[in-house]
């Protein structure tokens, strides 16, 4: 009869290794899903607001200009068909010094645009 040769018991570091890369990939991906707002942007204050951080939103600025992904935006319209979808929800980040009469007026024209819900993102709502 032969011995039986004892193989040394493996150390579990494979499946630490492949646990640990999916951590990575998936930090990595959800790190990079949001654009960063415009630095010049004052958002509104309000407090216990619930809300999810704007990836596509239309930024309004203080002077009344409309801009999109960083590239301003003629009309809600226009906004809507740079979407690409029809209607669904939009979200709007207003400066804090834009007139109230101006973000009721460009939320209606969303709304006539074909957007089902019109959202305000305030500086609350981003934290």
């Amino acid at each position: 009869m032969r011995a039986r040769r004892h193989r040394p018991a493996r150390e579990p570091t494979i499946a630490l290794i492949n646990i640990v890369f999916l951590m990575l990939v998936f930090f990595l991906v959800a790190g990079t899903v949001a654009q960063p707002l415009d630095p010049d942007l004052r958002l509104v204050r309000t407090n216990e607001l619930e809300g999810a951080a704007p990836p596509d939103a239309l930024v309004l600025h203080p002077d009344g200009r409309m801009s999109y992904r960083g590239t301003d935006t003629a009309s809600a319209e226009a906004f809507m068909a740079a979407r690409g979808d029809a209607g669904g929800t939009v979200r709007l980040v207003p400066d804090r010094d834009l007139p109230a009469a101006r973000l009721v007026e460009i939320g209606a024209a969303l709304r006539a645009a074909g957007a089902e819900r019109v959202l305000v993102v305030t500086e609350r709502g981003l934290e």
